[in-house]
């Protein structure tokens, strides 16, 4: 009796891994952003736009070269809106993630996408039910415009909004969840519920943009625009300059404040 061996070869192979993800999201509403958002990253990147509006991050040579145990690697990149809708920032994402499935729904795990949330530019489309708030920044000792400040709206400990200032100096940081005006038992007298909060201005001197009053007033951009990682000034405000004001908000009520940073 003979037996017949066979052999089998492999003609092709493919193979996807994947380092991370990432989901965009408008930042008021939280809503995930399926429109083509610009992503710039380093050469050794390579990436991919899945059909649900994640960016998958699948190679970094960097990562691929790490000795083991070396701990994870900040990946920066930068995240842009060709329509202009919504301000440019800076995405800064750590790998490699932690693969365990039984820790897949906390932050840091590769089956966790990271949420980066979009700014509204200053043109933005404000809802009847918001607080429309929006702000003017400028230097305390040029009046230069201030581009690339972190704005925090903060009521009782609690952070409502957040925004990011553009190179003419101006953010848009509507704030939701608003209480709505109601009608009181007297006819024809509305109740407004007033929302009492602090407005809050961080600027990193090292990436803020001053663009002179003129230039602003000429519509004259300058050749970089704002580019800042929010988490990044966030994380490091209480060692940067700032500026606040205290505020009333109200539901469908336009407010405008001006605030002025002293730099270094």
């Amino acid at each position: 009796m003979s037996l017949m061996v066979t052999t089998s070869r492999e003609w092709d192979r493919t193979e996807r891994r994947v380092l991370g993800a990432l989901r965009c999201v408008d930042a008021t509403t939280g809503a995930p952003l399926l429109q083509d958002l610009q992503i710039e990253a380093p050469p050794s990147v390579r990436i991919q736009r899945s059909r649900s509006g994640l960016v998958v991050l699948h190679e970094w040579l960097p990562l691929a070269a790490a000795p083991g145990g070396a701990g994870p690697l900040a990946l920066t990149l930068s995240v842009s809106d060709p329509k202009g809708q919504y301000l440019a920032r800076l995405v800064r994402i750590h790998l490699a993630r932690d693969t365990h499935l039984a820790r897949a729904a906390l932050a840091g795990s590769l089956f966790h996408p990271l949420v980066v949330p979009m700014y509204l530019a200053s043109s933005g489309r404000i809802r009847p039910q918001w607080a429309a708030l929006s702000a003017s920044l400028r230097d305390a000792g040029s009046s230069d415009a201030l581009g690339g400040v972190l704005l925090r709206v903060v009521s009782d400990g609690q952070v409502l909004a957040r925004g990011i200032s553009d190179w003419r100096g101006e953010a848009l940081v509507p704030v939701v969840g608003m209480p709505p005006s109601t009608w009181s038992a007297e006819a024809g007298a509305v109740v407004v519920t007033e929302i009492s909060a602090t407005l809050e201005a961080i600027a990193d001197p090292a990436s803020v943009t001053r663009t002179a009053q003129s230039d602003v007033v000429s519509d004259r951009a300058p050749s970089a625009l704002p580019l800042v990682d929010p988490v990044a000034l966030e994380a490091a405000r209480d060692r940067l300059p700032q500026a606040s004001a205290q505020i009333g908000l109200v539901a469908g009520r336009p407010l405008h404040v001006s605030l002025a940073i002293a730099l270094p």
